[in-house]
């Protein structure tokens, strides 16, 4: 997902219009209650209540005032040719229905049958609806989810990541988590999709910042590919590989050591000049104690990030019955861009940190020499012995 000049004030420009824009066409912060108390009185089934959130949260996981922006966000392409889209007595769904309808599946992870039951319509209804919105997010809200474009965006980043641990000079965190299938019979036969749990699962890694949004993704690779493998087939690690990303300022730690812009990850992947892991083995140095428990604060904002994406969106948490593998990656994609778009609106983050459950954790071997001593060097840096 390559970088998009002027992205923060366009989406402070949008963020603004779309809200005049629910204001003036009836789903604004009043609109939404009045449509959710219809809504609400009508399906009663709906309410599944969750411990810290209202009722209209418990439902869609998100604020109303998210609600609203996503209503207008995807507006045109939900409502255009979209007559045929009733409830079970003929009603016409308007666009809040349509999200809400969306919304649901996704965020419960409930079946077609259910979520049709729910709202009083069919299963192929919310199968349409979902995808039309699924295909409305990825024209529409894209921007979302977005590399940091400006030098102001990146400074940021950076100055919020070292207030965390204090490790200077970071952009993300990067982690993987695996999206787990049942598949039919004849995929089953078939170990390509076989992860290193005995799961059939496609795999997501993702490149998460200090507020934890995502800031670059990549899915769609089959559970058995390892997450270095991954990573060497993403854009984000040929980008870094030529220079064009990670590629900013870097800071002097000692004489003749600089140390240039990074990402943390676990010890599953190399140690790279742009990607810092922690130090492994039993006899430690306490500077490289010092520099791991640094780095594990620091990269735990990538496992929240993940946890709370499965939390909230969970039709891609637990076993996906049978998905079209073709759509599964985009459907993953609207999830992650959801995600950020709930931040952005300031919604509170789950607080989860099990992503995974089950999966044991890689180790990798494979790291270039060039980076060793840069890491050594910063964690005396950290240690206040540079």
């Amino acid at each position: 997902m390559g970088p998009t000049k002027g992205l923060n004030k366009r989406k402070k420009i949008e963020i603004r219009n779309a809200e005049a824009n629910a204001n003036a066409s009836g789903f604004s912060q009043d609109g939404a209650g009045d449509w959710w108390d219809t809504c609400y009185k009508n399906n009663p089934g709906l309410l599944s209540p969750s411990k810290g959130m209202d009722d209209f949260e418990s439902v869609f996981k998100i604020s109303r005032k998210a609600f609203d922006y996503i209503c207008t966000l995807v507006h045109d392409q939900m409502t255009f040719k979209s007559a045929h889209f009733v409830f079970s007595n003929g009603m016409p769904m308007c666009i809040n229905d349509l999200v809400a309808v969306a919304l649901r599946r996704l965020s419960s992870g409930d079946s077609l049958i259910a979520v049709a039951d729910s709202f009083g319509t069919n299963h192929s209804t919310v199968s349409q609806v979902t995808w039309r919105f699924v295909e409305a997010i990825e024209e529409k809200g894209l921007h979302h989810l977005q590399w940091p474009s400006t030098q102001q965006e990146i400074d940021d980043i950076k100055s919020k990541f070292e207030k965390i641990q204090g490790l200077p000079n970071c952009c993300g965190a990067i982690d993987t988590t695996h999206i787990v299938m049942v598949l039919s019979s004849s995929e089953s036969r078939t170990d390509v999709w076989l992860d290193r749990e005995k799961n059939h699962s496609m795999i997501l890694q993702a490149i998460v910042g200090p507020d934890m949004k995502f800031l670059d993704i990549v899915t769609g690779w089959p559970g058995k590919m390892d997450d270095i493998s991954v990573l060497r087939s993403s854009t984000f690690s040929k980008l870094c590989e030529n220079g064009v990303r990670l590629n900013g300022m870097k800071m002097e730690l000692s004489e003749g050591t600089e140390l240039g812009e990074y990402v943390v990850g676990h010890s599953g992947y190399p140690t790279l000049p742009w990607l810092l892991t922690p130090f492994r083995g039993k006899n430690l140095l306490e500077a490289e104690v010092e520099f791991n428990r640094r780095h594990l604060a620091t990269r735990m904002v990538a496992q929240r990030a993940l946890a709370g994406l499965k939390e909230k969106w969970r039709i891609i948490k637990g076993m996906m019955w049978r998905p079209d593998k073709n759509k599964l990656p985009r459907i993953i994609l609207v999830c992650c861009i959801l995600h950020n778009i709930a931040i952005e609106m300031g919604d509170e983050t789950m607080d989860e940190i099990d992503h995974d459950n089950g999966y044991k954790q890689e180790s990798c071997d494979d790291s270039e020499d060039s980076a060793l001593p840069v890491r050594e060097k910063l964690a005396l840096y950290l240690s206040g012995r540079q």
